[in-house]
C-alpha cells in the first residue's frame, strides 16, 4: 500500500514535470535551443503567481498573470539574446553556455527582489482524499490517501495536455510549428512565417512553464532554487521521451516521476535526482534516441 501510495505522489511529480518538459522540448524542436533557463522561469512564474496571491487575488487568476509574466520574460530574452545568436549563427555550445547565464541571472534576480525565505500560496486548507473509502473498500484496508491539492495538480495537467494537443494537430499555427521543427528552411521557403511561429513558440513555452512552476507551488513550498532541481528531471523527460517529441516527453516525465518517488522506499529522498540521472544515463547508452521518434 506504500508503494501505491508513492505512485500516486509520483503522479503529481510526473503532471508537473510533463508541462515543463513539453515547453522544454518545443524549444529544441523548433529552435534548436537547450534551454538550462528553463527551471528559473517556472521559479519566475512560481513566484509571480505568489505575488498576486498574497495581494489578495484568486489562486486561479494568480497563475494567468504568473503566465504572462512568464512569457513576458521569455519573449524579452528572446529579443535580446536568442534572435541575435540566431542571426550570428551561434553554435549550440554558445547557446548552452548563455542558457545557464540566464538562468543565474533569473535566480539571482528573484533573490534579490523575494529573498531566500520559503513562500506558500493562501490556500483554503482541504482534507486528503480517502481513495480507499472513495471506492468502497472495506475498513480492513489500509486507508489510501491522496492530498486534495494533487489531484488538482493532475486534473489541471490533463485539461492543459488537451488543449496542447489541439492547438498542435487542428490549430494554424500549431501545424506551422510542427513544420518548423520538421525543416525550418522547407518551412520557411513553403510561405511560413518563421519569426512568428518563434514567438509563438515562447508564448505556449512560456505558458506551460508557469503552470508548473505555480502547480509545484500548490504541493510544496515556493523557493528560489525550486526550479533548478527540476531541471535534472526534466531534461531526463526530454530524453526519455524522444528529444522534440511532445508526447514522448509526457511519458517520459511520467515515468521519471513515479520512478523518483517510488525510489523513496528503497534509496530515501536524498536521491530522486539520482534516480532521474541513472534512467537517463541508461537510456542514453541503451536508446540514445529515445523511447519514441524525436518529432512533433
Amino acid at each position: 500500500m506504500d508503494t501505491l501510495q508513492l505512485v500516486l505522489n509520483g503522479l503529481s511529480i510526473g503532471s508537473i514535470l510533463a508541462l515543463a518538459a513539453v515547453g522544454l522540448t518545443l524549444t529544441y524542436g523548433i529552435l534548436r535551443l537547450s534551454n538550462f533557463a528553463h527551471g528559473d522561469y517556472m521559479t519566475l512564474g512560481a513566484y509571480i503567481t505568489w505575488l498576486s496571491n498574497s495581494l489578495g487575488l484568486n489562486i486561479w487568476p494568480s497563475m494567468a498573470i504568473g503566465a504572462f509574466g512568464t512569457i513576458g520574460g521569455m519573449l524579452i530574452a528572446e529579443k535580446l539574446l536568442w534572435q541575435p545568436m540566431r542571426d550570428k549563427r551561434a553554435t549550440p555550445t554558445t547557446l548552452i553556455i548563455i542558457s545557464i547565464g540566464l538562468a543565474l541571472f533569473l535566480r539571482s534576480t528573484v533573490l534579490f527582489i523575494w529573498g531566500s525565505s520559503n513562500q506558500q500560496y493562501d490556500l483554503p486548507v482541504v482534507q486528503a482524499i480517502n481513495l480507499t473509502a472513495l471506492v468502497g473498500l472495506p475498513d480492513t484496508v489500509p486507508a489510501l490517501r491522496i492530498a486534495y491539492y494533487r489531484v488538482v495538480v493532475v486534473v489541471l495537467t490533463i485539461l492543459v495536455i488537451l488543449g496542447l494537443h489541439f492547438i498542435l494537430q487542428n490549430s494554424k499555427i500549431g501545424k506551422a510549428m510542427r513544420a518548423v521543427a520538421d525543416n525550418i528552411d522547407l518551412a520557411r521557403v513553403s510561405g511560413i512565417d518563421v519569426e512568428r511561429v518563434v514567438l509563438w513558440t515562447w508564448v505556449i513555452t512560456g505558458s506551460l512553464t508557469a503552470i508548473a512552476g505555480s502547480m509545484y507551488g500548490l504541493i510544496t513550498t515556493v523557493r528560489p532554487n525550486m526550479g533548478w532541481f527540476l531541471i535534472l528531471p526534466m531534461f531526463a523527460s526530454v530524453i526519455l521521451g524522444g528529444i522534440g517529441n511532445p508526447y514522448g516527453a509526457i511519458a517520459g516525465a511520467f515515468v521519471i516521476g513515479i520512478a523518483q518517488e517510488v525510489s523513496v522506499t528503497f534509496l530515501g529522498p536524498d536521491y530522486k535526482l539520482g534516480v532521474a540521472l541513472f534512467i537517463m544515463v541508461v537510456l542514453l547508452l541503451i536508446r540514445p534516441q529515445g523511447l519514441f521518434k524525436g518529432t512533433m
